[in-house]
């Protein structure tokens, strides 16, 4: 990864807090919604392309099949979120911690076994998800409970959050004697959870999640995503990913748009939103572990 893409997110995430320092919540939350809608899901819209670059036989029909399998997975997410809700989030949650460890870490090797590093992949991103959890805790019991109906415990997501954070604390020490990539950038990673926690204290629940979100895993995620399929990160090959993404980022707004206008008497936004983003992380996130698998086994 480029030495720019590598210091642009701690230069986009002093700017996000100082508009946490300026602004007015609500302001954020707007904000961070439009970022989340435009980035966020941009991102994990061009999973077609990704697949057809995996694979050694081209699909006749790819923009139908791939229309029909995320129509389907739209669906099949509102359902479980809208009958198993609580399923549904602890999934969510998850998947996503994985995705978000994988994004951070992968092209770094840090010499274990494979089920090593997932498991630190997972912990990593758990650790980053349950920092923005326990300082907002207000918050996500509300957005918990109007997702799932249930009222959980602030202990629930403090004794979570101890956990998580202990089994980080142990897969650490272990890395730093195993890993000398690991022991390498400990403290630059340590120093990035610090500048997380200082965001996180500062911001909204939404905005927080968004600076991590968007500034931290989907911009380098762009930048690991163009390289793959194009060959090099170039104004050309960015226009290319943004002309092929954009009828699949429009149809994910107009199906987020359309879920809220037919549920939204029934649930509330969050409940629709979140179902929409886990709708996108679950088929998005397994597709980039394919590309990450992928690289590896290409020569250097």
């Amino acid at each position: 990864m480029s030495s720019k893409i590598k210091i642009l997110p701690i230069v986009l995430s002093f700017f996000g807090l100082w508009i946490a320092t300026k602004f007015s919540s609500e302001f954020e939350v707007v904000l961070g919604f439009i970022l989340i809608l435009s980035f966020g899901i941009l991102h994990g819209s061009n999973d077609i392309l990704l697949i057809d670059s995996l694979s050694n036989s081209k699909a006749a029909y790819p923009f139908v099949k791939i229309l029909s399998i995320y129509l389907l997975t739209v669906l099949t997410a509102v359902v479980v979120f809208y009958f198993i809700p609580i399923l549904a989030l602890v999934l969510f949650i998850i998947f996503s911690a994985f995705h978000f460890g994988e994004q951070h870490w992968e092209n770094r090797a840090l010499q274990a076994s494979k089920w090593i590093n997932n498991l630190f992949y997972l912990v990593y991103g758990l650790l980053i998800l349950f920092l923005l959890f326990i300082i907002n805790k207000t918050e996500v019991i509300e957005v918990v409970k109007s997702i799932t109906e249930y009222n959980i415990n602030e202990r629930l997501i403090t004794y979570s959050t101890i956990t998580v954070g202990s089994a980080f604390i142990l897969l650490s020490l272990y890395l730093i004697f195993k890993s000398e990539t690991y022991k390498k950038d400990i403290l630059k990673e340590f120093f990035y959870i610090l500048v997380f926690f200082i965001i996180f204290k500062s911001s909204t629940l939404i905005w927080g999640f968004t600076i991590y979100f968007i500034f931290w895993h989907s911009i380098p995620s762009l930048f690991e995503q163009i390289t793959f399929i194009y060959g090099d990160f170039s104004k050309k090959n960015i226009l290319l990913y943004f002309k092929k993404a954009s009828p699949y980022w429009v149809i994910s707004l107009i199906g987020i748009a359309g879920v809220y206008y037919i549920f939204k008497d029934q649930k509330l936004f969050y409940a629709v939103f979140f179902s929409f983003i886990a709708a996108v992380t679950f088929p998005h996130s397994i597709v980039i572990n394919k590309m990450f698998a992928h690289k590896k086994t290409q020569p250097n």
